[in-house]
């Protein structure tokens, strides 16, 4: 009888629901935040925070005639938790970091120095530790604003951006762990703030990824521009979608291939004391437009083209390599964790020497592309058979 008691009592306390539950209509869902460097070594938060009477209106995004789907809430402290109690002050909900996709740093903060704010992200339980980071051009909250037509928000827009791999796509690990690795430098995307894309027309014809901020040692240094950017990508092994269009020597008209599979290694060589680095790249592609008179069949033509890909990648590598080493002098594409993993004993000896000598290695490209697919036609769409060019 006494063990059946037993067994009845543990049931009942099994059955006795979600007692500790937090209600959805008793949360502030956080969909994006910024954070700013102010005055007298104080930083600001800002919040953008889903409006839930918006939601049941049947409007498709902001700025579309069904009024805001959020809004904006700021406050100001010594680090992001003081500042983060400053703006639940302000809310008679508790504020819900589960949703938040993106986190915006100012311009000044990211040149103060992001690892702080980064560590309470992290340490914290509510962020999410795969949100993406961007670094605004001026003040961050300014990055809340941007309208967007086709998303519900900003920070919705900002994710689609990022998982698309346009650019640079950084998450508060990846930032994290680039800051430990032997270069000790890390690359974010930047954007223009809200400032200068007043209207919901703007962000459809003029894009909002300016290129990507480079950190050395925590610190913003400099920025390079979309080009830049494209050879960094090949650089570190993260190129996915992104037509190559070339113009073929001799030829009247351009041609865009498709990758479809890449992959970048870096083999690094010390010889005689001399530091060098071998980029090795194997690419292939899909042909997804011929605009030219080539009959794309006839592998000899073929090679023409894959040629001038070849050469393109190459321009694209060498190009990024003249900023990142000459002017910047900062191993985004992390050369030193491959001399390191290469070269253990010779790194253990030079790596305070590291940044005098990433400027001066010679950099040789391995550059390998083949064309698979060259298209499901044999002539360029459009041309008299007699003006194609079959050999």
């Amino acid at each position: 009888m006494r063990t059946w008691f037993v067994v009845l009592v543990f049931c009942s306390l099994l059955a006795a629901g979600c007692w500790d539950r937090t209600e959805i209509n008793d949360l502030a869902i956080v969909t994006a935040a910024a954070i700013d460097h102010e005055k007298d070594h104080q930083i600001r938060l800002s919040i953008q925070v889903f409006i839930p009477r918006e939601l049941t209106t049947g409007q498709g995004g902001t700025g579309s005639g069904g009024g805001e789907l959020t809004t904006v809430y700021s406050g100001t402290g010594v680090n992001i938790s003081d500042a983060m109690s400053k703006v639940q002050a302000k809310l008679p909900r508790k504020i819900f970091w589960g949703h938040c996709k993106v986190y915006l740093f100012g311009e000044e903060a990211a040149k103060q120095g992001m690892s702080e704010h980064i560590d309470f992200l992290v340490r914290h339980p509510g962020p999410r530790n795969r949100a993406y980071l961007y670094v605004t051009k001026g003040k961050a909250k300014e990055g809340l604003a941007i309208k967007t037509v086709l998303e519900r928000s900003s920070a919705e827009a900002l994710r689609e951006f990022a998982s698309m791999h346009i650019g640079m796509a950084v998450t508060l690990v990846d930032y994290r762990n680039m800051l430990k690795s032997e270069s000790e430098t890390v690359a974010v995307p930047m954007i223009e703030n809200g400032a200068k894309l007043k209207t919901p027309v703007q962000i459809q014809t003029k894009s909002i990824l300016i290129g990507t901020a480079i950190f050395k040692k925590d610190k913003m240094i400099g920025h390079i521009s979309p080009k830049v950017t494209r050879g960094l990508l090949w650089l570190r092994n993260e190129v996915t979608q992104a037509a190559i269009t070339v113009r073929p020597p001799h030829v009247k008209g351009i041609v865009s291939v498709m990758p479809s599979r890449s992959r970048v290694t870096l083999d690094p060589v010390i010889k005689n004391g001399k530091w060098s680095m071998v980029v090795k790249v194997d690419s292939e592609g899909d042909v997804v437009e011929n605009g030219t008179l080539l009959n794309l069949m006839n592998p000899d033509l073929l090679s023409i083209v894959q040629k001038a890909v070849r050469d393109d990648i190459q321009a694209r590598i060498t190009f990024s390599l003249e900023t990142l080493q000459k002017e910047l002098k900062a191993d985004v594409a992390n050369f030193a964790g491959a001399f390191h993993r290469k070269y253990p004993k010779e790194w253990e000896q030079n790596k305070e020497q590291w940044e005098q000598i990433y400027p001066k290695i010679e950099v040789k490209n391995q550059i390998n592309v083949k064309i698979r697919r060259p298209g499901l036609i044999s002539a360029p769409a459009g041309v008299r058979e007699e003006d194609v060019i079959n050999k």
